[in-house]
């Protein structure tokens, strides 16, 4: 689990600054302390950069990226893990293939050696992003896992390709612009971002389970995206009729069980992330069953008793003789730390969550830890969330008599009140373009989409003009693939939307990699396995929501390990108490206003209205205004703050000189070729 970086040239004879590839790696040293590495090859126009964080083979020179193989003909940088390493080494072994080291990461260029990349990435499990450079076809792929768990971002400049695991990695190469969109900046505001772009212009992410391909021709780079992978939801009548409940619960507990023993493979102790949600209990069983020796589980309490999961938590510690570690945090310290995190997020957070994920993730780092197992990816699997349950209720039972749903909705509605106006829309939102793609509007995007009119009178006069015909909406539904929603049933559809979107753009973002490895630690979550996300898409969505229960089946597969009050339970959002829910908090934020909300700042960014600002805070401390809106205006403000901290770290700020003071700090110096 490391950061990369890299530089491809449109001129081959361009020879690529190995100093830049320095800075790059340590803009990121976060991602990777234990050491860098630097490769450059000459007449090709190319160089990668590695920072790495040792977790597989410990062996610094022994292991050290970028990985170039001995005829010089294809140069390597990889972050993340390949599990099941160990078996496609020997079976490599035993065909006559050499290993230099005993990385995971080698196994990539061993079997692209061999085979080729379109016969390897099936065989590659786990969560990754690399970039190879194969010099007989002048050719740079640049690669993303199926689900996004690991970043990977590319900007085109006047000389080449850019790319990196982070935006500040692009930004600290000179020719990569760095200013707002107007797009950009609407889609920071209301949270949803579109899949595969940024808040940047020219800045662009490879897309979940895509391969970039920059072939260069002639001297100039052609790029091109093809799809390796997606959540593939069975059309309704290609579901297998004659597998029965206990079947599919068997099926999902041993891909699970399989899931976690290989994500428990490390050379340094593997914890756990545990809440009091089924999905990391889950994780914390079977990991627990699995260890000779007891698991360390790390929990975050808030002084908020409506929002802290810690009681549950700790039942499920001592039910599995985990060593629990419980942070408990206050809002003093959530606001208190949010600029850190924003520097890390690179993007906006609609909820302090993520600053008390990456609070959690100092502490891991503190107490000698590198590697948890998280239980993101079971709601996408298995039909977790609220919103979920709305849409299966509204579109996905045909005969439910409207009078039941009613009453249902009415139910669902007051279960989660406090997730209201974030996890479900206070008033149903009706997209026409999501409309025509989905069939209906996702309930998990209503939220954001009712926060799209608000936006357009917080910006600058200059954005507002360019967005004067935008629909956020139709950008969203433009990315999706008609073909994976056509013919599946509306849970299906509300699932694969959300894996799109949301997962991918803020659960694995700031809730996720962004904040995990911002303190060097390594996330593995092992529900967004694809063997087990094969199994999962197969289980009917009456046994995902049976009745008015969700996850049912993953929770008949786990009833034997969970305590009786989790096994009962009722999802619940895991997420911070909002600002306005505690004076304290609501007066922390007020002092992050004060400084990137004033007038002074609103005028050196030129992002926002000085007026719509001052109108939202007004709205917002109206005692007509209801908990619902409340909630929203929270997470507007929220974004407000993330814009112009963003504006303020990566574009007042001479990002390339950063990056500079960083190797200098380091005392990181060019490699050269021996």
């Amino acid at each position: 689990m490391c950061g990369i970086g890299g530089v491809f040239n449109a001129d081959r004879q361009q020879t690529v600054d190995r100093q830049l590839l320095v800075n790059m790696a340590a803009i990121q040293a976060h991602r990777g302390p234990d050491g860098f590495g630097v490769e450059v090859l000459d007449q090709a126009g190319v160089g990668f950069c590695h920072a790495r964080l040792s977790i597989i083979d410990l062996n610094e020179s022994r292991a050290r990226q970028p990985f170039l193989t001995d005829d010089g003909e294809v140069l390597m940088a990889h972050n993340g893990e390949f599990y099941d390493f160990q078996r496609i080494r020997a079976d490599l072994t035993a065909q006559g293939v050499r290993f230099s080291s005993k990385s995971d990461s080698e196994i990539l260029l061993r079997l692209y050696q061999r085979q080729g990349l379109e016969a390897t990435l099936p065989l590659l499990r786990g969560e990754f992003a690399f970039a190879l450079f194969d010099r007989a076809e002048d050719c740079l792929y640049l690669v993303r896992d199926r689900f996004g768990i690991k970043p990977q971002y590319w900007a085109m400049t006047p000389e080449g390709l850019v790319f990196g695991s982070e935006l500040k990695v692009l930004f600290a190469h000179p020719a990569v612009e760095r200013r707002f969109t107007s797009e950009g900046l609407f889609h920071q505001l209301m949270q949803t971002m579109v899949p595969g772009t940024t808040a940047f212009a020219g800045v662009h992410q490879v897309k979940p389970g895509h391969v970039l391909k920059v072939q260069r021709v002639n001297g100039h780079l052609e790029v091109s995206e093809t799809t390796y992978w997606d959540v593939d939801f069975p059309r309704k009548d290609n579901r297998d009729p004659n597998r029965t409940e206990a079947e599919h619960i068997a099926a999902v507990r041993a891909a699970l069980l399989e899931a976690v023993e290989l994500r428990m493979v490390a050379d340094v102790p593997v914890g756990c992330y545990l809440s009091g949600g089924i999905d990391s209990c889950s994780i914390l069983g079977l990991a627990s069953a699995v260890s000779q020796a007891p698991v360390k589980a790390f929990t975050i309490g808030f002084d908020d008793a409506r929002y802290d999961e810690s009681p549950i938590a700790r039942e499920m510690a001592e039910a599995t003789g985990a060593e629990q570690d419980l942070m408990r945090l206050s809002g003093q310290e959530l606001y208190g730390h949010m600029e850190r995190t924003i520097w890390h997020a690179e993007r906006t957070i609609y909820n302090t969550l993520a600053v008390a994920k990456f609070l959690m993730s100092r502490h891991v780092n503190d107490v000698d830890y590198k590697v948890v197992m998280t239980g993101e990816g079971s709601d996408e699997l298995f039909g977790g969330y609220p919103a979920f349950r709305r849409d299966m209720f509204l579109h996905g039972l045909d005969d439910l008599p409207q009078e039941e749903r009613a009453s249902w909705e009415s139910l669902l509605q007051q279960s989660n009140a406090l997730v209201q106006g974030a996890m479900l829309a206070e008033n149903e939102v009706d997209d026409p373009d999501l409309d025509a793609v989905v069939g209906f509007t996702p309930s998990c995007l209503q939220p954001w989409l009712a926060c799209a009119p608000l936006v357009p009178g917080l910006l600058a006069e200059s954005h507002a003009a360019a967005l004067k015909d935008y629909s956020p909406g139709k950008a969203i539904a433009e990315q999706l693939d008609a073909d994976q929603l056509d013919g599946r049933h509306a849970l299906d559809k509300a699932q694969y939307v959300w894996i799109k979107t949301m997962l991918e753009g803020q659960i694995l973002t700031w809730g996720g990699d962004r904040v995990d490895m911002a303190n060097s630690m390594e996330a593995r979550p092992a529900f967004l396995d694809h063997h087990l996300a094969a199994v999962a898409v197969q289980v009917p969505p009456e046994l995902r929501i049976k009745g008015k229960t969700e996850k049912y089946v993953l929770r008949e597969a786990m009833a034997g390990l969970l305590p009786e009050v989790l096994y009962r339970r009722e999802k619940f959002a895991f997420m911070a108490p909002p600002a306005h829910t505690e004076p304290e908090k609501w007066e922390q934020m007020k002092q992050l206003a004060d400084d990137y909300l004033s007038d002074e700042a609103i005028d050196a960014a030129g992002l926002l209205s000085k007026a719509g600002v001052r109108a939202l805070f007004l709205r917002h401390e109206d005692p007509a205004t209801s908990d619902a809106e409340r909630v929203q205006m929270d997470a507007v403000i929220n974004h407000l703050l993330g814009v112009q901290m963003l504006h303020r770290m990566f574009v007042a700020e001479d990002v390339p000189a950063l990056a500079r003071r960083e190797a200098d700090r380091l005392g990181w110096r060019v490699l050269m070729p021996v």
